[in-house]
């Protein structure tokens, strides 16, 4: 029996065996591709060569490609755990062609893979191919119907044909599409799953587990454009996709994908921890359980090492969901701790040498899951109780109804993703409010203004409409001589005419200096003129192999065909100095933290630099220090700095550290810190493949400070720090600070720490002082009212409190206040004080009295004149102010007449 590694090794091989290049899995977190949350098929990171943005070096590929489909048009979330073939994360074989062979090669080829080196019995092989569209205009494909017929020896009637839902293609909304041709195999009558239902029908798509479709041949040929419309491609391509899990199922004659080597691995390790038993019953919660857990920790594990980091927004959300659906299904298991990150071990053990990303940030990715498993833990509980409490209430009711405003609490208190309490309400046949739920969710994002806001610049425009750029000079220079080929406006390129004072446009030349926006690094800015005639850059950014230089013309008019001079500011010199520093950042921080604290992202501006980096919490004071103790200390020794142009093969044996997930070409630039050329590139402190602009030297930078250390999510730690001139201005200011407390405190700056701490001492008795004697004021101000309750004169039963108190604070004479209601049922109460050459009174009035007409805002609004003051408040309660403390008495002695007057009525 083939093992998953032998199956996906010898789909490689047969497809290598016809000259084609085996290319590596893209990352699950696409690079460059705001459409996609997360890779969902072997042709995502071939896109840009579908709508032509970027040639091809090859005309044939092959590989096994990570896919998560838990979004969008293609979201198995759902269906994972319940039946034996829904998988969120699972490898895609695939084998491509750009613009070479076509459907005959891709036909021919799969039979050949399937029946004679996987030796499945072709009588147990179907096809089926597109019936075509009315709405969208295709037609039938007979084509791939014909040689089906003539290239096998597939029987007419075992090649069906079906509509879009089935037989037509698209990775997402829009993009590359065309018609499909699947391959299907028929497991034997006696694995049909609806044999119960007598409304049922054994063939392919019928939707029962006897045909299983193992592998999608697309032609694609068509482009869905925003619009919604089909536009015919330029090329023909292949792009074939077979799910190696359902694929190894059937070459080891499992009757499920989770009884493969590609899942048994990770339920035997939750058998042992759990020390429950998995039967492979598809109606049974515990093993439910174990499919769920064993699918989840798949995902979690191949796409956070991938970048993916769980979050409330986007693609982390989505993460989160996996990973705290995957917990939930740990309470069916009796777990109740964090468990999902003693999984990661086991999911690398086994996937490792085919993703050999994976060991090295295994213990960055179980730390994330940890983090993450601790925090949900705190709630989930809770959670389940809540939910618990809603569903019974909703049986009880009849209403077989989870309410909107319920699900929305366990979402917004207890971190419910909805389709969590979806299934936990479906596991108690009940349903939820849906609709009331969006709602909410609706007015949580208007209060919050989460609006999701599209990152970068947009264009229709792709890079087979431009001329290419040669920027090799970005490296070189900072001003050259070129020529005008054309320029973008309005979403469109004119190779002709000419753009005006004021007009924007992105101008594209034969060659440039200017470095456009890549790898973290802001594109240059500066100015392009003909002497008379100029433009301001404001921006350079790429599309495909041509840079444009985004500005506003500043005066005259450029036209297409001019020779001009291209020349960058010199703000270029600070954003060389951040580059640099942050491989210095790297360096740094893996001797403090640990080789596994590697880059994440990065912003190099000429203002500042940010640095991201996996690390499972906050830097101490000390890990700081360190850090910027070594950089200072490599800048202070003038380290030469190299950059070496080599393959990608050289760059890797040298040991050249990439940013993982970052796209590379075969040719790659290698900078290495403290070599001085290209033949002691060995001797280099810090080696990383870059395509940035850097300084020649590190004496350059002049000195490094971190300002700021804090976390951007779960697992991941972000520094921010200064060099060059902005690090001079930064330490003038501080300088300036320290200057000015020296004076302020009268104290030199070497004895600044002391003088403070003593500053602080001194307020810190003070206020415990002032507090004390707060508290006695607050003591003594409720023995005066006491005795005024002591002497106070009743009328009807009704307590008449009217009295003066020593110089106190609102906060006392209120609180005496609500005492003397409390000891007095029936009472009215005012006292007046005075505070700081001003006059307080206050009223409070019990609410029978209240009822009788006698009202606390009436009282002291009538009072508050004599004192020279104003007022008001509620019934039950009301306060005013005054100028005059002296009438104080005056305003007392009315108080009473009012309140009496009203009791004695």
């Amino acid at each position: 029996m083939l093992t998953a590694k032998e199956i996906r090794s010898s789909f490689i091989e047969f497809f290598r065996s016809k000259q084609h290049d085996f290319v590596p899995s893209s990352p699950i977190v696409p690079q460059n591709d705001p459409t996609l949350l997360f890779a969902n098929a072997g042709m995502n990171q071939f896109k840009d060569i579908f709508i032509g943005q970027r040639k091809p070096k090859i005309n044939r590929a092959v590989n096994s490609q990570k896919c998560l489909r838990v979004s969008g048009k293609h979201n198995d979330l759902e269906e994972v755990g319940k039946d034996t073939y829904h998988h969120t994360f699972f490898e895609m074989l695939g084998n491509w062609s750009f613009d070479d062979y076509f459907k005959a090669e891709a036909i021919e080829w799969a039979w050949q893979l399937i029946t004679d080196v996987w030796k499945i019995d072709p009588d147990r092989i179907w096809a089926s191919i597109f019936i075509g569209d009315e709405d969208d205009g295709l037609p039938r494909d007979s084509e791939a119907e014909k040689l089906w017929q003539k290239l096998t020896p597939l029987p007419k009637e075992r090649i069906v044909a079906f509509g879009k839902k089935d037989n037509f293609w698209e990775m997402g909304e829009t993009g590359p599409c065309g018609p499909c041709s699947e391959i299907h195999i028929d497991l034997g009558s006696d694995r049909c799953d609806k044999q119960d239902d007598p409304n049922h029908s054994c063939e392919v798509n019928a939707g029962c587990s006897r045909f299983i479709e193992i592998w999608n041949l697309v032609f694609i040929q068509y482009n869905r454009g925003s619009d919604g419309k089909l536009t015919t491609l330029d090329a023909h391509y292949i792009d074939t996709g077979a799910g190696l899990e359902r694929v190894t199922a059937v070459l080891q004659d499992k009757k499920s994908n989770y009884d493969t080597d590609l899942f048994m691995p990770i339920i035997d390790a939750l058998v042992e921890m759990t020390g429950h038993k998995y039967t492979g019953a598809l109606k049974n919660k515990t093993d439910n359980a174990f499919r769920v857990i064993a699918d989840h920790i798949r995902a979690l594990t191949l796409a956070i090492t991938d970048g993916a980091i769980p979050s409330n927004e986007g693609r982390g959300y989505v993460i989160r969901r996996i990973l705290r659906r995957a917990s939930r299904f740990g309470r069916e298991l009796d777990v109740h701790e964090p468990f999902l990150y003693r999984l990661v071990p086991v999911v690398v053990d086994f996937m490792g040498d085919a993703f050999p990303e994976l060991p090295p940030r295994a213990d960055y990715v179980a730390q994330v899951i940890q983090a993450e498993e601790k925090s949900f833990g705190r709630t989930l509980d809770r959670g389940i109780e809540i939910f618990n409490a809603a569903a019974e209430k909703a049986q009880t009711a009849d209403r077989k109804t989870i309410s909107g405003e319920e699900a929305f609490q366990l979402y917004d208190t207890y971190g419910f993703p909805f389709d969590l309490t979806q299934l936990m309400a479906e596991e108690r046949n009940l349903c939820v409010d849906t609709e009331t739920f969006d709602k909410l969710m609706q007015q949580q994002r208007q209060r919050a203004r989460a609006a999701q806001k599209s990152a970068g610049q947009s264009t229709d425009i792709s890079a087979d409409q431009l001329p290419p750029t040669n920027d090799e000079h970005k490296y070189l220079t900072k001003q050259l001589d070129a020529e005008i080929l054309g320029f973008i406006k309005d979403n469109k390129y004119n190779d002709s005419g000419d753009i005006q004072a004021d007009e924007q446009a992105g101008l594209v030349l034969d060659c440039t200096c200017f470095y456009a926006e890549s790898g973290g690094q802001v594109g240059d800015i500066g100015k392009i003129t003909d002497g008379k005639n100029s433009f301001i850059v404001t921006s350079s950014r790429k599309i495909g192999d041509t840079v444009i230089h985004q500005g506003t013309v500043e005066k005259g008019r450029l036209s297409v065909g001019a020779k001009v001079t291209a020349a960058v500011s010199d703000l270029r010199n600070e954003t060389r100095k951040n580059h640099t520093a942050t491989h210095l950042l790297q360096w740094a921080i893996q001797r403090v933290c640990g080789q596994s604290a590697v880059q994440q992202g990065s912003l190099v501006t000429p203002e500042y630099l940010r640095f991201d980096f996996n690390y499972p919490r906050a830097l101490t004071d000390e890990q700081i220090q360190q850090i910027e103790s070594l950089v200072c200390e490599k800048i202070d020794q003038a380290l030469p700095v190299t950059s070496a142009a080599m393959s990608k093969e050289q760059a890797e044996k040298l040991g050249a550290m990439a940013l993982f997930g970052e796209k590379y070409g075969d040719q790659v630039r290698v900078i290495a810190v403290g070599a001085e050329s290209d033949d002691q590139l060995d001797k280099a402190i810090s080696a990383e493949l870059c395509g940035g602009t850097h300084v020649d030297n590190l004496a350059v930078i002049g000195g490094l400070k971190i300002i700021k250390e804090e976390s951007v999510s779960t697992g991941i730690r972000r520094i921010t720090a200064l060099t060059g001139k902005a690090l001079s201005q930064y330490l003038r200011q501080r300088s300036d600070t320290v200057d000015n407390l020296t004076k302020l405190v009268k104290a030199p700056a070497e004895e600044l720490p002391a003088r403070v701490e003593q500053l602080l001492a001194e307020n810190k008795k003070l206020a415990k002082q002032i507090k004390s004697g707060a508290v006695k004021a607050g003591s003594d101000t409720m023995a005066e009212a006491r005795t005024m309750l002591e002497k106070a004169e009743k009328i009807n039963g009704s307590a008449v409190i009217v009295g003066k108190l020593s110089p106190t604070a609102v906060p006392q004479a209120r609180a005496a206040i609500d005492m003397l209601k409390k000891k007095a049922p029936s009472s009215a109460i005012v006292l007046g004080f005075g505070q700081d050459d001003k006059a307080m009174l206050l009223a409070g009035v019990t609410d029978d009295l209240v009822k009788k007409g006698l009202k606390a805002g009436d009282i002291v609004r009538d009072i508050a004149p004599i004192v020279d003051g104003g007022g008001g408040g509620k019934p039950q309660m009301a306060q005013a102010g005054g100028k005059t403390p002296k009438k104080i008495d005056q305003a007392l002695t009315k108080a009473t007449e009012i309140i009496k007057a009203i009791l004695t009525k």
